[in-house]
């Protein structure tokens, strides 16, 4: 992101973002890729909508014994206090965070999602 700071634009990091890594199917991977060209965002702004609207709903319905067999490592970065939230969420129903990230990925609300341009945001 970029900031104001005695009239000088100064690229700096967004500080409240933390990188994190999961397990997650390959095929949820490849359709968040599809339809993250598809809506001009990246996964992770995508995830990160799912996150906020799933914890807001407050309930979840996932069954174990469905587990995909496909995960594959996945790295992305998120909101800090949203990544503490959904761990929170996940502990709360005792379910892995992995299943609570895929379980979110019906909640994502795509009218709503961060643009690929948000990380170079000019900020005061």
């Amino acid at each position: 992101m970029w900031k104001i700071h005695n009239g000088k634009l100064i690229q700096t990091t967004d500080e409240s973002r933390i990188r994190y890594k999961t397990r997650m199917s390959a095929a949820i991977i490849n359709s968040l890729k599809q339809l993250a060209e598809k809506y001009d965002t990246h996964i992770g702004y995508l995830l990160e909508n799912g996150y906020s609207n799933l914890i807001e709903s407050g309930t979840i319905a996932y069954d174990k014994k469905n587990r995909p067999k496909d995960r594959i490592e996945f790295r992305t970065t998120c909101d800090k206090e949203l990544l503490d939230s959904l761990k929170e969420f996940a502990k709360q129903h005792n379910l892995n965070l992995n299943d609570v990230i895929e379980a979110s990925v019906a909640y994502i609300n795509y009218e709503d999602v961060k643009h690929t341009n948000w990380r170079y945001r000019v900020e005061v």
